[in-house]
């Protein structure tokens, strides 16, 4: 089974039509797309514009193929707008929303299972926010701190006390559904794990989550696949890794670049990574 990776592209259109384009060429079985779906430019009220208009369109393309497209919204897609991501992706039959499910192509050995919270981050949309661990020490704050709702934003007044009350990720990775066969079983995770150099941020931070680090390492999937950290494979050169028998991927986006394109592309049977990286053209 091939796979054509990418995330965090964050509503850039020529970066959606060239993932298309290369996906017409090579024709994987799957492409895969691990969150920050939307434009975080401008009025983020509006991102369910891109969803009605944009991504409906564009998921007609992979139905028209039929190759299959995983993917979920990411910790700055605004969680109101989940319910109409969720319908524009029920309108096709080979477009999954893949957060928090289990999805099993007929015919395939292989199982995805999608996650995207996040351990909390210091910015202040929380949607997707959540203590990584019952002992997580919340980084330091940066602004106010909100979550959508319909009428706008709401600010939280007291961010780590209302955080306390929400379910870990440790909690959240207990809850998804249980494959069949954990050898053939991929993840699909927004936010990078700990301990393996995929979370390094531009100041030599690391942020991966120590939850998933050791949930994989429990259970050892096939593979896992992450997002988020767009500048940690710039910052500590790598862009894979290896928990136990469990491979890590994360491609980043070229931090903010949005003249640059970065994929990967992933045979299943051999494991077979191959990292690319694209220039728009002018």
């Amino acid at each position: 089974m091939k796979i054509l990776y990418v995330t965090d592209i964050h509503g850039i259109e020529w970066k959606y039509n060239k993932i298309f384009e290369i996906a017409t060429s090579l024709k994987p079985d799957i492409v895969i797309n691990s969150g920050d779906m939307l434009p975080f430019k401008g009025n983020l009220l509006h991102q369910d514009n891109f969803i009605t208009g944009f991504l409906d369109e564009y998921f007609s393309r992979f139905e028209s193929m039929e190759i299959y497209y995983f993917s979920m919204l990411g910790n700055d897609d605004l969680i109101i707008f989940d319910e109409i991501f969720q319908n524009t992706c029920d309108k096709y039959s080979f477009v999954v929303n893949i957060a928090q499910k289990r999805f099993q192509i007929d015919g395939s050995k292989y199982e995805f299972i999608g996650m995207n919270w996040v351990s909390d981050l210091p910015f202040g949309l929380k949607d997707r926010a959540r203590k990584d661990t019952l002992d997580f020490e919340h980084p330091k704050q940066i602004g106010k701190q909100y979550l959508s709702n319909p009428n706008g934003f709401k600010r939280v007044e007291d961010w780590i006390s209302y955080a306390g009350i929400l379910p870990t990720i440790e909690d959240e990775l207990r809850n998804l559904k249980k494959p069949s066969n954990m050898n053939n079983t991929v993840y699909i995770f927004h936010n990078p794990p700990a301990n393996v150099d995929l979370d390094v941020t531009y100041d030599g931070k690391k942020v991966g989550s120590k939850a998933e680090f050791i949930f994989l390492k429990e259970n050892q999937p096939k593979l896992s696949l992450h997002g988020h950290i767009h500048e940690s494979p710039d910052v500590s050169g790598k862009w894979y890794s290896q928990i136990g028998n469990t491979i890590c991927v994360q491609p980043g986006q070229s931090g903010q670049d949005e003249d640059s394109l970065v994929y990967v592309l992933i045979d299943l049977e051999t494991i077979n990574l191959e990292r690319k990286i694209i220039k728009k053209e002018n």
